[in-house]
């Protein structure tokens, strides 16, 4: 079998994992399920969260629209009852674009240590 590096290697993710994905606070990830019902993670049987990939990329549009845009709740409850698509969209171009800005932070310092 030959080796994919596009599969994935776990299947849920604990909400301490995701919590420091977005540094933000555990009881914050809580509180937005209660606001947002897109964000539904698994809950085992002993009540412990297990998010997928797919509950990962709903906080991702939350906290692109709350901390990265700053809206308040309601505002950002009515972006995505009204064009859920776009803020998913808005949210993947926003964290495409944060990643290629560190690759090139990281571009700049190796040219640097090079040059100086």
């Amino acid at each position: 079998m030959a080796y994919n590096p596009n599969k994935e290697l776990k299947k849920y993710y604990g909400i301490s994992e995701v919590a420091e994905q977005f540094n933000v606070a555990e009881s914050l990830l809580r509180y937005w399920e209660k606001e947002f019902p897109n964000i539904k993670p698994r809950k085992s049987g002993r009540g412990v969260r297990q998010y997928t990939k797919e509950d990962i990329e709903e906080v991702r549009i939350v906290y692109n629209l709350l901390k990265v845009r700053g809206m308040k709740i309601a505002a950002a409850k009515a972006v995505l009852n009204k064009n859920h698509k776009a803020a998913s969209d808005t949210s993947e171009i926003i964290g495409r674009l944060q990643s290629l800005r560190t690759e090139l932070q990281a571009i700049s310092r190796e040219l640097g240590e090079l040059v100086g």
